[in-house]
């Protein structure tokens, strides 16, 4: 059976953005109304809700965050050819 997780993230420009959204998560703002808010992602729609990932599906430093690094934890600034991600992965099959 193929690995999945279920992720979602947020996706900003800048690391300082990032970094200022990470605070306001640490202080206890929800990740999905930040999300919603402030995401660049189309998932940011759906409150940065990536769904089922599968190795692969997302660029390289991202991949290996979601399927190598902690779950249930948050993960960032990330940095892609895309921006900054902050990350949170709760689920890994």
């Amino acid at each position: 059976m193929a690995r999945i997780a279920m992720a979602r993230h947020i996706l900003v420009k800048t690391e300082a953005e990032a970094q200022r959204l990470k605070q306001s998560l640490e202080r206890g703002q929800p990740f999905e109304k930040l999300a919603k808010k402030h995401s660049t992602c189309p998932s940011g729609k759906r409150g940065g809700d990536l769904g089922e990932v599968r190795p692969g599906q997302m660029v390289g430093g991202i991949d290996r965050a979601i399927f190598k690094g902690p779950l249930n934890t948050l993960q960032g600034p990330l940095k892609s050819k895309f921006g900054y991600h902050l990350l949170e992965v709760f689920f890994r099959g």
